[in-house]
């Protein structure tokens, strides 16, 4: 059984139609990415996904539980959470204090074993944990937004361009931690502009046009496929 299914979705802004008759699948333990040109509605998918958009149609199974209608907040609390384009921590507050914000679904009692392990994953927030977090590094901001989401617990992780804006150095350190965070258990669903970085460690993915999945295959087979390259790898 998929850990998500997203059966025929449908979304609008207005008179808008965003996403038309979406329907794809993440099996436990993989890395599914989305890859598209800007404007092709990946990131609304996920909006979607995580309860921020509403489809007027079809359904979203997440673990088994219909989500559909479910309001955001309460799908972190099945296991589902989304790190967002942009980042979007609370600059204003500590780097611990936005680390505790990102585990409010969870007991008291797993709160120091969560974050032991969001230090364990990204030793840099440890060393900064007192540290206010709008004074990080871009890299930095994306490590706190990445273990701020990691602190609910997720079974699936929502990812969305989380190298944007980062030197490339920093961009090979984030898609490093993003595979050591599957390896050890969890599913990602990556919304990433960089194709070619995102297709070398996906295990499936799917093409986007105007709202459209177009094209699915193994991350290899995306990566050789000459459309695709034409595309979206520069090739």
């Amino acid at each position: 059984m998929a850990l998500l299914e997203v059966n025929d979705i449908n979304v609008y802004y207005g008179s808008i139609h965003a996403i038309k008759s979406v329907s794809f699948e993440v099996n436990e333990g993989e890395i599914i990415s989305l890859i598209g040109a800007n404007g092709a509605g990946k990131s609304t998918i996920l909006q979607t996904i995580s309860g921020l958009l509403k489809s007027t149609t079809g359904s979203i199974i997440f673990d088994g539980k219909d989500i559909t209608q479910t309001p955001a907040h309460k799908i972190v609390y099945l296991g589902l959470a989304q790190c967002c384009e942009g980042r979007r921590i609370f600059q204003q507050m500590t780097v611990l204090e936005n680390l505790e914000m990102g585990a409010y679904s969870q007991p008291d009692s797993t709160i120091r074993e969560n974050l032991e392990r969001v230090f364990e994953r990204f030793p840099r927030l440890k060393e900064r944990r007192r540290q206010i977090a709008g004074t990080l590094s871009g890299g930095e901001q994306q490590m706190l937004a990445m273990g701020r989401a990691m602190m609910s617990n997720p079974k699936i992780l929502l990812l969305d361009e989380p190298s944007m804006g980062l030197s490339p150095i920093l961009v090979d350190e984030i898609f490093d931690i993003i595979k050591t965070l599957n390896q050890h258990g969890t599913t990602i669903l990556l919304v990433e502009q960089n194709a070619q970085k995102a297709l070398k460690i996906t295990d499936r993915g799917y093409v986007l046009e105007t709202g459209r999945i177009v094209k699915s295959a193994k991350g290899k087979e995306l990566l050789d496929d000459d459309d695709v390259k034409k595309a979206y790898l520069g090739g």
